[in-house]
């Protein structure tokens, strides 16, 4: 299992903000930032779709296992859902 340079493994069920991920995290958050008003869905929905994605044990390291996709950027989007296969959002 990688180690995150510092010893500790990383978080299998964190969302990439919730990890020091440095500059990944801080090229995503740009393109999260750049996100259209008219496609973004309201902070209340994204918050409450981002806990669903932390408790699903799809999740690894920010990455949907059923998609590929960062789950961050997904869940933003108005029009998004959720990969799986009973979606859940």
């Amino acid at each position: 299992m990688k180690h995150d340079g510092q010893g500790r493994k990383p978080c299998r069920r964190c969302l990439l903000q919730d990890m020091d991920m440095g500059e990944e995290y801080r090229t995503l958050k740009r393109y999260l930032d750049s996100f259209d008003e008219e496609i973004r869905a309201e902070d209340a929905e994204y918050a409450r779709r981002l806990q669903i994605c932390r408790e699903c044990s799809s999740l690894r390291e920010g990455i949907c296992m059923k998609c590929g996709c960062f789950v961050e950027a997904r869940a933003l989007r108005k029009q998004g859902n959720c990969p799986h296969e009973e979606s859940r959002w």
